[in-house]
Formats: C-alpha cells, structure tokens, sequence
C-alpha cells in the first residue's frame, strides 16, 4: 500500500504517460489497442500515412532527397523535390520541415497532402542541409501573459505554470507560428475590449520581427512590428 512517505525513484514525463494512458497501455504490457476508458486523448482528424512518412524518415535519417507530388492549397498540385530534415507535430496536423527545391527556400509541408513519394538517391548541396535553415537554427524566447481583459488572470496563470504573472518559452523561429496559433496567443499591439476569444497575449512582439511564418501569429498587425 502506498503510504504518504512514498517518493517515487523515476521521473516520468507526464506527457508521455497520459498519451500512453490514452491509448490502453498501462497494464505491464506495451501491447495495448484499446483506448482508455478514463483517460482520453485528443480527437485527431487528420492521419498521415505511414508510407509517406516512412519514406520521409528514411530521407531525413540517409540525408537524401525525396520526389513527390504535393497539394497546397495556394497553387494546387505540383511536382516536387524537397530534401527533409525533421517532421514536426503541430497539435493539429503532422508537417514536415525540409528545403523545397522548386522555390529555393526552407519551407513546411504537410504530411497528409503527398503522394507518390520516392526516394533520391544523389548527394544532396551544403545549402539544402539543416545547418542552412536559418528560421530553424534560430531560438526565440516568447513572453505569454494572461489576456489583459481577463477578469481572473489568476486561473490562466495556473492553467499554463506561469511564474510572475507569465510564461517563457524557448522556441524555434520556423515553429513560433504554430505554437502561437494552436494556442491562440493575441499578438497585436492593439488592447482588445474583450476577450475575443483569447485566453493569452505575446508580451514581447518584437521577437516576431522578420520571422517567416508570422503571418500565421493571431491578430498580428504587420505595423505592430515596424
């Protein structure tokens, strides 16, 4: 029986075991398929294929390129070649970071929108590689408070661990995007009247300046930051 002298010997990641929980495992064994009656995961609506990701982890880990076609929604379908270098959970969807060929820039794709991926097996240039991608060697801190027209900013503070009344976050440039969208942090300069449906607000703008992906922050105003 556990008493209240207990201390545990190993430190888990709670993370990792809630997902675990989440999907039936738990029982001694790591076998488990059936989900969890008491710990459930978040609902996923998009599911990459495991072809397409075996070919992208196979790409990444021998440093080769990969031949595709690929669906965006800005100019439909094309023929692609990109040279991966790490795939990357967004909270919503899989996408894969590599440099894009057809464009001559490091670029995101997502994972569910290839098709007929196959492998090239040629050396690929010094400037395709991830030592070159300048948004992803990059680390910003970013600054998250509590909505300033948050009645009870006390309840978000617990929500995210905050410590004085906010959170700092390091995070790669080529990922600040996400992770300010998936979490719907207020980045416009503007104070907001109401909540309008966010909980956070960027305290420090300015770490967005000349980052790619800004475009995806919520409620950023480009004047905000120049």
């Amino acid at each position: 029986m556990r008493t209240a002298d207990f201390e545990p010997l190993f430190e888990h990641d709670p993370e990792v075991i809630l997902s675990a929980l989440a999907r039936g495992f738990g029982d001694g064994i790591s076998g488990g398929t059936e989900s969890s009656k008491h710990c459930i995961n978040a609902i996923r609506l998009i599911h990459p294929k495991s072809e397409v990701v075996a070919a992208i982890m196979r790409a990444i880990n021998s440093g080769s390129a990969v031949k595709c076609r690929y669906h965006s929604l800005s100019s439909g379908a094309s023929s692609r070649t990109i040279v991966p270098h790490a795939i990357i959970d967004n909270g919503h969807r899989w996408h894969v970071r590599a440099y894009d060929r057809k464009t001559s820039s490091f670029r995101d794709f997502v994972c569910s929108r290839f098709e007929n991926i196959v492998e090239v097996h040629a050396p690929v240039k010094a400037q395709e590689t991830e030592a070159n991608d300048t948004d992803w060697n990059s680390i910003l801190e970013l600054e998250i408070v509590p909505h300033p027209s948050i009645k009870h900013p006390k309840a978000i503070e617990m929500d995210f661990d905050m410590k004085n009344g906010k959170l700092l976050i390091d995070v790669r440039a080529a990922l600040a995007g996400y992770l300010l969208r998936q979490w719907q942090v207020d980045c416009s300069s503007v104070e907001a009247t109401s909540t309008e449906g966010y909980q956070l607000r960027l305290n420090n703008l300015e770490q967005l300046e000349g980052i790619a992906s800004l475009a995806m922050a919520p409620r950023l105003i480009h004047k905000d930051i120049g």
